[in-house]
């Protein structure tokens, strides 16, 4: 027997080996299923901020991982990652959506618009972000771009909403702080009706 050989290292070396062999064949096998089941594609073009982005995308994998974590567009936040707090809102074909709670495979033939699409390409702030800024709306700054995001369809929708139209566009997004009137008033600026 070899004596710098431990029954520690012995168990290790079993199961390190045991792990190998178990990952290779579920990898094999899991391939050959997905070939005769109709393998999703996992490469593929999203349309984000109006660019066509290609990246590799897990069949389960949700629009709010892909952004943040493959394409590094951070600026959609994942709260409650449960379709609940709207942090994660995005504009998919201008309509919000929860990212947290929609499949990257779904939104491949639409066009995604993310908070940091909305900036101008001379950095100009977009009319809702900059009322945002002059109502104070932001408090800790975290559902701020779903707050955001949500505005912006409302405004394209309708321009000039009333405050209670404003309130129902709002009320998919939570915040933390209870700044939601700074954020009625923001979008009312925006609309140019304070």
């Amino acid at each position: 027997m070899n004596p710098n050989l431990s029954r520690r290292h012995f168990i290790k070396a079993v199961i390190a080996s045991s792990v190998a062999a178990a990952s290779h064949t579920g990898i094999r096998s899991a391939g050959a299923q997905e070939r005769h089941r109709g393998a999703v594609e996992r490469l593929i073009s999203l349309n984000i901020n109006g660019r066509t982005r290609r990246v590799d995308v897990l069949p389960q994998e949700t629009l709010a991982y892909t952004l943040r974590y493959k394409l590094g567009l951070t600026g959609t936040k994942i709260g409650c990652n449960r379709g609940e707090c709207g942090a994660c809102t995005v504009l998919i074909d201008d309509i919000p959506n929860y990212s947290c709670s929609t499949l990257t495979h779904s939104v491949r033939a639409r066009g995604v618009l993310t908070i940091e699409g909305l900036q101008a390409a001379d950095g100009t702030l977009h009319p809702v972000q900059q009322a945002f800024i002059d109502e104070l709306a932001p408090q800790c700054g975290f559902c701020t771009p779903g707050q955001v995001m949500s505005a912006v369809a409302l405004l394209k929708e309708n321009p000039k909403p009333s405050r209670e139209e404003v309130r129902q566009a709002l009320s998919g997004n939570l915040c933390r702080c209870g700044a939601y009137d700074h954020y009625l008033n923001g979008v009312m600026r925006a609309s140019g009706q304070s």
